[in-house]
């Protein structure tokens, strides 16, 4: 048996938070230096600090990634630089494969392939992907853990953490503590491949009646805890589909794949995939889509489902009574009226798509320029009423829906998300969606999800 490969992290880790400290150490002193007056590169530095993240393979660039996407979390010049940021690491070589297939599947690894690329078909943060055939000419694709993961998780958050204390110091208006937790429960999660196997077969139940949409399937004796194997589904990737000159009925259904994709699991069974990154799907040749990638997958509460269909319903019946209640079950907490009321602006801007009804793009409903004027008048707001704290829940829904957004954007497509909305709640019941939830959840064998003490 090969040695395992993350019993010796040390010396990854000290080399890692030699690459990031100064990195991450940068943002604290200059968002300090700035809030006392002096004058910094702010742009120079936040493409700096883009450069240093995408260069490593791990947590801290995705964590920052998914950071950027919440208003007033980190300042504009970081935000925008890392909302854009991917990774630009090489996979690793064939020699890392050899051992790390070894170290999974034992000394004989390769009796259960009849053929095993070389080379890498996608490097992502945490892993890399090699397309393989079984024995009995079944096309998988195997997903290998990068080195170390656990150490650059464990190293990355602690950079996290100091770089967001420094910014807490100075910003009152948005208050990340259950941000950090959330953001630190789902990337511990995402390095157990066992439980992205789960979240494979709880897709599949899910979107069983939804052909647009494809889940491939596990398979379960070549995966452990670092390595999943899975159906090969052949597609496109978006960028290559969106370089065509698309007739506006396919850019439909990619947009119509998509929104059923995300959102037929949140309001049927309270659970959301929470990177809806163009690089975790691909493009079927009926303009379908494969799902690809599921280890930031959160199970939501189904009051905080109820939440979310209650404030719809709030802002569409102008109940600011029903919207001020729906904020406790999003998870917000001691909140007053009038910050109840600065938060419906940003919910109205949130919602408007789904409460236009007609056929229309994103670009008419929900157009980028008016969300900064919103999304500037919202903090402003929270600024002067003393701030707010975000609940661990408006992270991975607030993701979704701006990497949603921004795919619909580009997607071009023209579509009455209003009612798509309204047959996906029709009949909504909290009850219901609690016990199928449940029953889902012990059918694809979920484990219970991480919490922090």
């Amino acid at each position: 048996m090969a040695r395992d490969l993350d019993n010796t992290g040390l010396m990854g880790e000290l080399r890692r938070m030699a690459r990031t400290s100064g990195a991450v150490g940068g943002i604290a002193a200059r968002m300090a230096g700035s809030r006392l007056g002096f004058k910094t590169d702010k742009g120079v530095h936040a493409e700096g600090l883009k450069s240093a993240l995408g260069n490593l393979k791990g947590p801290l660039m995705k964590a920052a990634q998914l950071l950027s996407t919440i208003p007033g979390a980190l300042p504009d010049e970081y935000a925008e630089e890392l909302a854009h940021l991917q990774s630009n690491a090489p996979p690793m070589g064939w020699s890392f494969v050899r051992r790390r297939m070894q170290a999974e599947l034992g000394a004989g690894w390769e009796k259960h392939f009849r053929s095993f690329s070389h080379e890498a078909v996608a490097a992502a943060s945490l892993g890399q992907v090699h397309r393989a055939r079984l024995v009995d000419g079944r096309e998988v694709a195997c997903k290998l853990q990068y080195p170390d993961m656990q150490a650059a998780v464990d190293s990355d958050l602690r950079q996290f953490r100091a770089a967001l204390g420094i910014y807490r110091q100075f910003e009152t208006a948005i208050r990340q503590d259950e941000v950090y937790t959330e953001l630190a429960d789902r990337l511990r999660e995402e390095l157990d491949y066992r439980r992205e196997a789960s979240h494979l077969r709880l897709y599949r139940d899910m979107l069983a009646n939804t052909p647009e949409v494809t889940v491939p399937a596990p398979v379960e004796a070549l995966s452990t805890g670092r390595l999943l194997t899975m159906d090969w589904v052949s597609g496109r990737s978006m960028r290559t589909v969106l370089g065509e000159n698309l007739p506006q009925e396919d850019r439909n259904a990619m947009a119509t794949a998509l929104f059923k994709a995300w959102y037929t699991p949140v309001y049927r069974y309270g659970v959301i995939h929470g990177d809806p990154h163009m690089g975790n799907f691909t493009v079927r040749d009926d303009y379908g889509l494969n799902l690809l990638d599921f280890g930031a997958v959160r199970i939501f509460s189904p009051r905080f489902v109820e939440g979310v269909i209650d404030l719809f319903t709030a802002l569409r019946e102008n109940n600011e009574e029903l919207a001020f209640h729906a904020y406790s079950k999003w998870g917000f907490q001691g909140i007053s009226r009038e910050t109840a009321s600065i938060l419906n602006e940003w919910a109205r801007f949130f919602y408007r798509p789904l409460m236009t009804d007609r056929v229309c793009s994103m670009q008419e409903s929900n157009d980028p320029a008016e969300a900064r004027q919103v999304l500037e008048k919202v903090y402003d707001g929270l600024k002067r009423t003393g701030g707010v704290k975000l609940p661990r829940e408006f992270v991975l829904m607030d993701r979704s829906a701006i990497g949603l957004g921004s795919a619909f954007l580009r997607l071009e497509a023209r579509l009455n998300w209003h009612r798509m909305f309204e047959e996906l709640i029709e009949g909504f019941d909290v009850n219901v969606l609690a016990q199928r939830q449940q029953e889902a959840l012990a059918k694809a064998k979920v484990p219970p999800a991480l919490s922090s003490l």
